[in-house]
């Protein structure tokens, strides 16, 4: 039954109703086009079975975790069933039901220095799913990404929206915007998510501040902006690989949050060294001594 099942999968009917957004000529390079996504988390798993459907033929998937309880609330690929087996594992195996013909390759140690060639060897585009913690990887990746002038796309999943920055080749690269050279962590995630999302819609609808803990590295999420953010990340992907729309690189960014219906157009230029990040920074700073007193 199942090689009957493979043997009836023909990609052209399968992604035929893409056709009037894309050509047929324009799928058949997405059909060739090769996505390394690090993370198969909350946004890394609903990233993979996006970008599948849209017909992209070839991945690179990275993680070491195995799926949890908690993971519930989120992550595409948690199930009763997926208790505890490998996210990459789980991941891969759905995304091959939805296409038989993918070529994907996982990294079930994550990402560490030895493999990064490897994952990043013949791809197109990097779609950063790390953990939001994960600072040491996210570093390495996007470097690797600037110095191989390889697309990288990173959407946080920030209350039920998402914020958005590409890094395209030749442009503005990760660590320029975000200034995180050999910062503590603490220092690193508060710079991260003010780079992220300057505008900051999510923030005033949050009951339970406590729930963020940048010390204990845990914060509160939704399965609507995991779902956010893989419809933006796609589009974006869409026409980095085609060559068509109008692409934002870093310092512009893009900041959609569905709670509150409001999208806003970020521009910071300088990234964190802008006056107006710097500040921010420095209110932060102060509310955290504050509360500590």
């Amino acid at each position: 039954m199942a090689m009957q099942m493979t043997d009836s999968f023909v990609y052209e009917q399968a992604f035929s109703r893409n056709i009037g957004w894309v050509t047929a000529e324009e799928q058949q390079v997405l059909r060739h086009k090769r996505i390394a996504i690090a993370g198969m988390g909350g946004v890394g798993g609903v990233h993979l079975l996006t970008l599948a459907r849209l017909g992209i033929g070839a991945f690179h998937i990275a993680d070491f975790d195995k799926f949890d309880i908690a993971n519930f609330n989120r992550q595409v690929g948690a199930t009763i069933s997926s208790l505890n087996k490998p996210k990459v594992e789980v991941l891969a195996a759905m995304a091959k039901d939805i296409n038989p013909e993918l070529d994907i390759r996982i990294f079930p140690e994550g990402i560490n220095k030895d493999n990064l060639p490897a994952f990043f060897a013949g791809v197109d585009l990097y779609v950063d799913s790390l953990d939001f913690f994960a600072f040491s990887a996210r570093q390495a990746t996007f470097s690797i990404c600037a110095n191989l002038r390889i697309p990288a796309i990173t959407a946080a999943p920030l209350g039920m929206g998402t914020a958005l920055l590409n890094f395209l080749p030749g442009q503005m690269t990760f660590e320029e915007y975000f200034q995180w050279g050999d910062l503590p962590d603490d220092e690193k995630a508060l710079r991260f998510l003010l780079g992220l999302a300057p505008a900051g819609l999510h923030a005033s609808y949050l009951v339970d501040p406590s729930a963020i803990n940048f010390k204990e590295q845990r914060g509160p999420s939704t399965i609507m902006g995991c779902q956010l953010c893989a419809g933006a990340a796609a589009t974006e992907a869409l026409k980095i690989l085609l060559k068509r729309g109008k692409v934002l690189a870093a310092p512009h960014g893009v900041h959609f949050d569905a709670y509150r219906n409001k999208l806003v157009h970020t521009w910071r230029p300088g990234g964190n060294k802008h006056p107006l990040q710097r500040l921010a920074m420095m209110l932060v700073k102060r509310r955290q001594a504050a509360k500590k007193r």
